[in-house]
Parts: structure tokens; sequence; C-alpha cells
């Protein structure tokens, strides 16, 4: 007989059914998903990006494969404020799942502009902070680079939320990942997301050109994730876990086994981005496995796992 296994987390004062979530910038607004999977099912959606106004994003080509991942430099392409607020909040209202808005800009006064208009909305569970973002030229991982700015601009965004927490989203292209997190703790982070993509190149060989137009573009997928656990950890350990602060986990999630390995890490909740592309459903394939796993191993709540890694 299976054990009844408690898959509801709590997140930055929010309860979730589970911690499963998509990650931004993977599966649109919610309705480009809708056909394939129950979103009902995920503990939290995050949407792409919004900015003030409205971006074309880079030229194309803008993503590429790569053995064990993809590139990306789509460059935050996105319809903009006015323009989801009339045409998305409609489809987030019928959503059963917390819902949270990735806000991106090239200044300050970008991001607390976006927030603000959002904040007072109910469907609207919170916020990610986007300051990480490698393909963008102002803005994105401009900021997430800096501990300075890092503070200023999550405790700038942090004033105009409301009640609804704010989860800033970290890039690993940095020298000690640890340093960005506090800062973002300090301005006043209700949790943190880990990690963004990393910047990476294809070339042609025989144009002797890069694939990419942006030159460069953001590497996911698998070939991250064991950078990415280890990176999770290591902000749990130093950040997280003496804070009381959240960590959303990041970066190559495709099975069970893999959203398990970074809540062992330390994430309270895991979000799947690229797997998404091969497999839509992939999501509800993890929440069940999440489930299976407990139950074989006695554990009743899933929120056990969070940072349960043994020494070796």
């Amino acid at each position: 007989m299976e054990q009844t296994v408690d898959l509801s987390i709590q997140f930055a004062g929010l309860t979730l059914k589970n911690p499963v979530f998509t990650a931004s910038g993977t599966c649109g607004y919610a309705d480009e998903l809708s056909d394939f999977m129950d979103i009902g099912s995920l503990g939290g959606f995050i949407t792409k990006s919004i900015s003030v106004l409205p971006r074309k994003g880079n030229p194309t080509p803008r993503v590429v494969e790569t053995d064990s991942g993809m590139l990306n430099a789509i460059g935050l392409a996105n319809l903009g404020l006015e323009r989801f607020l009339v045409e998305k909040i409609p489809v987030i209202q019928q959503l059963r799942t917390a819902v949270f808005v990735n806000v991106a800009g090239q200044t300050i006064e970008d991001y607390v502009r976006v927030t603000e208009r959002l904040s007072g909305i109910d469907c609207i569970g919170g916020f990610e902070l986007n300051i990480s973002c490698p393909n963008v030229k102002q803005g994105g991982i401009t900021f997430g680079t800096d501990p300075g700015l890092i503070e200023q601009i999550t405790r700038a965004v942090k004033a105009v939320c409301g009640r609804k927490p704010l989860i800033v989203k970290l890039t690993p292209a940095v020298t000690d990942i640890t340093a960005t997190a506090k800062a973002a703790v300090a301005g006043g982070a209700d949790a943190l997301s880990l990690i963004n993509t990393f910047t990476a190149m294809v070339i042609n060989i025989e144009t002797r050109k890069p694939v990419l137009s942006n030159r460069t573009g953001g590497l996911s997928g698998p070939a991250i994730k064991p950078i990415a656990v280890y990176l999770v950890n290591r902000v749990y350990q130093e950040v997280g876990k003496p804070n009381k602060i959240p960590i959303l986990g990041l970066g190559g999630i495709r099975t069970p086994s893999d959203a398990i390995e970074f809540m062992i890490a330390g994430a309270t909740a895991v979000a799947v981005g690229t797997a998404t592309f091969n497999d839509p459903a992939c999501t509800s394939k993890i929440i069940d496995g999440l489930c299976r796993y407990c139950s074989k191993h006695g554990i009743r709540t899933v929120s056990e796992l969070t940072g349960s890694l043994r020494q070796a």
C-alpha cells in the first residue's frame, strides 16, 4: 500500500500545491502551453518577461541546438505591459495555479513601473525579477553582476510589490554567486531563483561565423545541470538556510530524479524550462515521480527533501 504524500509547499509566504514550476521564457504566457498539459496541475507558472514597451528581441537566427542543450538569444522579446494587461491577464485569471510575472527592463524605473502597475491585480501571485538575461545590451545581466545594483533594484521593486512576493533571478556569470544572493536578500527579496543561462557560442565551420545573429546566446538544458545543482547547494548553505529564504532551482531539469536532486541540494521548488520544448507534459511526469519517490522512501511531505543532502 502506497503512503499518502503531501506535495504542498510553503514558498515565500504562499501555499502551493506542489514544488514544480515552469521557467520564464519557455512557456509563454500560459495559453501557448494549455493545449499540451493541465497548467492547473503545476505548483506555479512563471510568465515570459514583461517590459514597459514591446520588444522585438534580437534578429534571427536566435535559437540553436547543442549537445545536451540549446542556446537562445531571444533578447526578451515580449508584447509589452499594455498588451499584456489587455490580452494575457484574462487568460491568467482562468488558471488554477500561482502565476508569477517575470519583469524585465533597461532601467530601475522600468522594473518599478511594470511591477507597480501589476501589483494590484489579484490573479498575479508574485514577481520574478529578471536581472540576469545575457542576451540584452542594456539592463539584463548588467544589473545581475553588481551586488550594489542588485540590492538597489531589489529594494526599489520590493517597495511597489504590495503584499506579493518577489523572487530575484540570479546569473551564474559571477565570481561568487553568494555575494549577489546576499545582495538580493539585503534588498528585500522573498525568494531566489537560480540559475539563469550561461553565455555561450556556436560557430558554423563552413562560414566561420557565429550561428546566432547575436553572436552569443544563453546555454540551457542538461549540460548545465551539475553546475546548477552545485550553485543551488552553495547558495542554500550560505544564504538561503541562514536567512530562511526559499530557492527556486532550475537548470536542465527533465526528470523526477533531476527535480529531487535540486531539492536535496536545497531548493524548495524547481522550475522546468528547456525540457518543455521537447515534451510539454514533462512537468506532470515530474510531479508524479516526486510523489512515487517520496512514497517509496517513507517521506510524508515533499518539503522534507529540501536541504537533506548528507555528507559524503
